[in-house]
């Protein structure tokens, strides 16, 4: 058969490599905006800014209209590729066996290879770094193109929305603020000194809490600090003495036989009245909460009640730690005693590239410390310390 000539092939490849490009950034830009930063670009006038922000609130004809085109460019690259790149690659390796489909074959690699790293890759790695940017240098055409294709896109959105009502779903796009928006906007009010930098870092440490659990906050029964009924008083007595807690649990050979907790001041009020001291009285019947229990819920509980300490207990109703309402606050305001000491303390340089990490390390200081996003297993919540890891995985290494 006639072949064209390999430039008119090779412009005809490019041109739709070209129009790949503008679908995906026009893809990621609308995926990865964030309305509050496109608002902040209306205020500030930049040109087309508000036009781009109509278009990420009402998304849905934009997409299809991307998903279209890019649907369309695969397909003509197919057909450009196995018809007209492959029979000229086919003539310069004549003299191969099979020169056909090797031709087909090495056509299809190499086309696919470029297509992915200049189509795809690189257009995709732009517009995630600019999203707002790349949408308001993208609106102007997808608003085009979105008029353009109108009849087409209310066929298939009419189709569309008929296959998913089977399944009770609304193909109607609904706007949600996010977490990452939020912090978005309060990052900008910073920077413009609308918000104080403690402000800020207040934000932060409210959401970060949202995530955790009474047992990501609590003292782990191993550090905690408790009084054995089985001892004598007077050995209780010098423990009360030289702990600086303000309560302390109570147990009977172990915390497995859990009597309640006793209030520091309780046996302080009744020594200056010169009372008998007596533990049991001052007994006193805490909290109860399981350790998947989520730290507001906790906090509620506190307000609730009155009481403002918690055993936490495991899924067969051990014990295995203890929170207090100094505990989520401390989450709260960060920690007031030093960090660097306690980091020193910690986590200690043993030479270049190794180091000693304490196993009550928490995860939160080792990830920060070596800046890890995230730890294996880290979101079962089966660990909070470096000890609870128990091993370091390979790619730490790397």
């Amino acid at each position: 058969m006639d072949t064209y000539h390999p430039t008119l092939i090779f412009a005809i490849i490019f041109v739709l490599m070209l129009i790949n490009v503008f679908f995906a950034m026009a893809e990621t830009s609308l995926t990865e905006s964030h309305k509050s930063r496109l608002e902040k670009m209306v205020d500030d006038n930049i040109p087309d800014a508000k036009a781009a922000l109509e278009l990420f609130e009402a998304p849905e004809l934009a997409f299809v209209v991307v998903q279209i085109g890019i649907t369309l460019v695969s397909i003509l690259m197919g057909v450009a590729t196995s018809v007209l790149l492959s029979p000229v690659v086919s003539k310069y390796i004549s003299f191969l066996p099979y020169h056909d489909t090797v031709a087909l074959v090495a056509s299809i690699v190499v086309v696919t290879y470029f297509t992915l790293l200049l189509s795809e890759f690189l257009p995709n790695s732009i517009a995630m770094r600019h999203p707002e940017q790349t949408l308001i240098n993208c609106q102007g055409t997808l608003r085009t193109l979105v008029k353009v294709t109108r009849p087409i896109t209310a066929i298939l959105e009419a189709s569309a929305s008929f296959f998913l009502s089977f399944f009770g779903i609304n193909l109607k796009y609904e706007d949600v603020v996010t977490e990452d928006e939020v912090k978005d906007l309060i990052e900008q009010g910073t920077e413009d000194g609308t918000f104080e930098k403690t402000e800020q870092d207040l934000v932060d440490r409210v959401f970060h809490m949202s995530d955790q659990t009474a047992y990501s906050l609590m003292t782990p029964r191993t550090q905690m600090m408790w009084l054995d009924m089985s001892d004598s008083l007077e050995h209780n007595l010098d423990l009360i003495k030289n702990s600086s807690e303000y309560i302390i649990p109570v147990g009977r050979d172990s915390l497995d036989e859990f009597c309640g907790v006793i209030y520091t001041k309780d046996i302080l009020n009744a020594a200056l009245n010169s009372e008998p001291l007596e533990l049991e009285p001052f007994i006193r019947k805490p909290m109860f909460i399981p350790r998947s229990m989520e730290t507001f819920r906790v906090l509620e509980q506190f307000k609730e009640s009155g009481i403002h300490e918690a055993v936490v207990l495991d899924e067969y109703g051990g014990v295995i730690g203890f929170i207090t309402l100094q505990d989520i606050l401390l989450e709260l305001i960060g920690d007031t005693n030093n960090v660097n000491e306690q980091e020193q303390l910690q986590i200690v340089p043993k030479d270049d590239n190794e180091w000693y990490i304490d196993g009550m390390c928490s995860i939160d200081d080792f990830k920060e410390k070596f800046d890890i996003d995230e730890l294996p297993e880290e979101e079962q919540d089966y660990y909070q310390t470096m000890g609870g890891l128990r091993h370091f995985p390979l790619w730490l290494y790397s």
